[in-house]
């Protein structure tokens, strides 16, 4: 039976969910109280002091606290968001009941020369097979057109094509892969402005991207990483290995089973997580 939290927990209603399985995205009606969002604000300050020699649009698994293997030295905090109910909640919407959280990459967006993310999908990088996932975008500052919010193709996830994607040896931008000319129509684009604490979903074919921030006002979101416990984070995979200008390393990241339990029966739950003797 469930308690009063529980029962309290938000949800996608119908429409929602029928938007994002028609849209590949949505933001829901859910958003993070203040005084949340200005703790988050504070964790973000101190992640990007505890690691002064890395970009802060390339804060990868900043929810490992420590050395995370992958350049950066996480905080628990982003950990306590990703794992937080409402938000496994919500997205249960789009995933069903039985979630595992593999990621967590903050993208702060300096004023003024925040790079550029180029139009990508995001399943052309990750070793999950089925290839499945929901990425939960949180903003903790205002996410506007002006200071280089994200923005969407709508129903691009719809036929589930991973299309060709171009290296581009540039330091400008967050990430080093672009989606191939002719692949869509940037006309169709839809910016997601965002309020803190406001946040979006996205399904893992749907191409995005974000242009530079040129603002006077940093703009930074947290994305969060969930796939349905139906398929494998298969550690062998090298997608888009070397190329895509954030050092990772799939071979150790840990998963967390967030809701339900691993239907594939194949994640490896104890991979990059502390001994426990």
């Amino acid at each position: 039976m469930m308690d009063a939290m529980d029962m309290q927990a938000p949800r996608l209603d119908p429409a929602e969910i029928a938007h994002y399985e028609r849209e590949g995205w949505i933001v829901p009606r859910f958003c993070l109280p203040e005084a949340e969002v200005t703790a988050l604000r504070t964790a973000l300050d101190d992640l990007i002091a505890a690691n002064p020699g890395v970009r802060p649009e390339k804060l990868v698994s900043a929810h490992v606290e420590g050395d995370n293997r992958e350049g950066v030295r996480g905080d628990a905090r982003f950990l306590a968001l990703a794992r937080d109910r409402r938000i496994v909640e919500l997205v249960s919407g789009v995933l069903g009941d039985d979630i595992i959280l593999w990621g967590c990459h903050v993208f702060c967006k300096p004023a003024r020369d925040g790079y550029e993310t180029p139009w990508h999908q995001d399943g052309h990088y990750w070793p999950i097979r089925p290839l499945a996932n929901c990425t939960v975008w949180v903003a903790l500052e205002e996410s506007t057109i002006e200071n280089g919010c994200l923005r969407v193709i709508p129903r691009s996830h719809r036929d589930r094509t991973l299309h060709a994607h171009l290296h581009e040896d540039r330091t400008d931008l967050t990430l080093n892969q672009r989606l191939a000319a002719g692949s869509f129509d940037e006309g169709d684009a839809v910016d997601i402005e965002l309020q803190p604490g406001e946040m979006s979903l996205h399904d893992v074919y749907m191409i995005h991207g974000a242009r530079p921030n040129t603002a006077a006002k940093r703009r930074t979101g947290v994305a969060l990483r969930y796939m349905p416990a139906t398929s494998v984070f298969e550690r062998d995979l090298r997608p888009a290995h070397g190329k895509t200008g954030v050092p990772v390393d799939f071979a150790h990241r840990p998963l967390w089973l967030v809701r339900g339990v691993d239907r594939s029966g194949r994640n490896d739950f104890s991979v990059g997580h502390p001994r426990r003797d």
